[in-house]
């Protein structure tokens, strides 16, 4: 069965990535975007899709509150949660009839998630496609893990600063000392290591692109090509600081800034 797919997320790019990749998915039509929930909402009455691609994160309505609106209606859509939250969160995802993709969106995984949805469309199409229960189980595990990350504690000297995750600029390890970089703060985090570290922060946002460095990539003020097709980071901090782009993730910065 051909599958009607709208997808909602407030980021044009992530809209257009994902409207992209299902052009490349057999017996798939994206037929409406929308940038925000009250978009959303209006665009699920007007076109009725089959399959909603829904991003959890959206200022105003987000996700949840989108799917709120969806539940207890007959022939209701699938919804497949699109989520920058880690695999510990994500464990609670997986309920009945609710999928999930996380950013970036891998394309086998995209796939499995369009034939996990057209299978329970065939089964039913009379069903709410998410239960109450389901999405306040989903909204009690993500909200918990997302309080888990607002804040960081940064030791400068004798002082304890905590500044917002979303200020980190970058992280780097050496002598088994985490120096955090954060604004125009610099000190040293008690974790110890920096995939302990990374385990509390958006893994579509901070990427371990040197075993010794965990970046912001919402902060990298310039892209230098090095030797062997490599890469130097310049961040945007007070310094410039140059960080070195590992082999193995030179290919992932690649493909997400399309290099």
């Amino acid at each position: 069965m051909d599958l009607k797919a709208l997808v909602v997320d407030d980021e044009q790019l992530a809209r257009e990535e994902l409207s992209f990749l299902l052009a490349q998915v057999e017996g798939v039509e994206v037929v409406g975007q929308a940038g925000n929930g009250i978009e959303a909402i209006g665009l699920i009455e007007d076109l009725s899709p089959d399959v909603i691609f829904l991003d959890v994160q959206m200022p105003g309505m987000n996700g949840f509150e989108v799917a709120r609106q969806m539940l207890g209606r007959e022939s209701a859509a699938e919804i497949v949660f699109v989520t920058a939250y880690d695999q510990y969160a994500i464990e609670g995802f997986q309920v009945n009839a609710v999928d999930y993709l996380l950013k970036p969106v891998d394309v086998a995984r995209l796939e499995q998630a369009v034939q996990r949805t057209r299978r329970r469309l065939q089964s039913d199409r009379t069903r709410p496609a998410l239960a109450n229960e389901d999405l306040e189980r989903i909204v009690k595990l993500v909200t918990e893990r997302q309080s888990r990350r607002e804040r960081l504690a940064v030791k400068i000297g004798e002082r304890v600063m905590l500044v917002d995750a979303d200020d980190l600029i970058f992280a780097s390890l050496a002598d088994d000392v985490i120096t955090v970089v954060a604004g125009n703060l610099t000190g040293t985090s008690n974790y110890r290591s920096l995939d302990e570290l990374q385990e509390r922060l958006d893994p579509s946002v901070f990427w371990r692109v040197h075993r010794s460095y965990l970046v912001n990539i919402n902060k990298i003020k310039e892209i230098v090509p090095w030797f062997s097709r490599n890469y130097i980071l310049k961040m945007n901090d007070g310094r410039t600081t140059e960080i070195p782009v590992s082999r193995s993730q030179t290919k992932r910065l690649r493909e997400y800034l399309r290099l």
